[in-house]
């Protein structure tokens, strides 16, 4: 019985060691996914002022003379 015990608190000793370095995964996964939703939105709000800035997009250009 007291080896049984012993199995029984051993697993769980690992068990919370993993769970710990999971949480530390997701963690750094989530602050991760949130720099790259700020990145996104720089990105968004730079390509907006771009294409109000009177340049002409890439497709809507003429082509070049020697076309």
């Amino acid at each position: 019985m007291e080896e049984r015990i012993i199995e029984l608190e051993s697993k769980l000793s690992y068990q919370d060691h993993i769970v710990g370095e999971l949480n530390e995964v997701v963690t750094r996964q989530q602050q991760q996914i949130d720099r790259l939703e700020v990145a996104v939105q720089q990105l968004r709000s730079h390509l907006k002022q771009q294409s109000s800035s009177g340049l002409v997009r890439p497709d809507e250009e003429a082509p070049p003379p020697h076309y």
